[in-house]
């Protein structure tokens, strides 16, 4: 679900992997892992970079 919520939204944003990468500091295969469900719980840290890129609070990629 969390992966989903960050590549619907990083798509909004007209955002590429690479660039939601370079933006955030996290893997790009980290970041494709988790919009493939294969990585399901990210810490705190990766969800606060992503969620400040992607301009939501962290609230909003974990709400069901």
């Amino acid at each position: 679900m969390i992966g989903q919520k960050i590549k619907r939204l990083r798509e909004q944003k007209g955002l590429t992997i690479t660039e939601l990468a370079a933006r955030s500091g996290v893997s790009k295969s980290y970041i494709s892992s988790m919009e493939r469900d294969i990585k399901k719980n990210p810490s705190i840290e990766v969800l606060s970079r992503l969620s400040k890129v992607l301009q939501v609070e962290i609230g909003e990629l974990v709400r069901e």
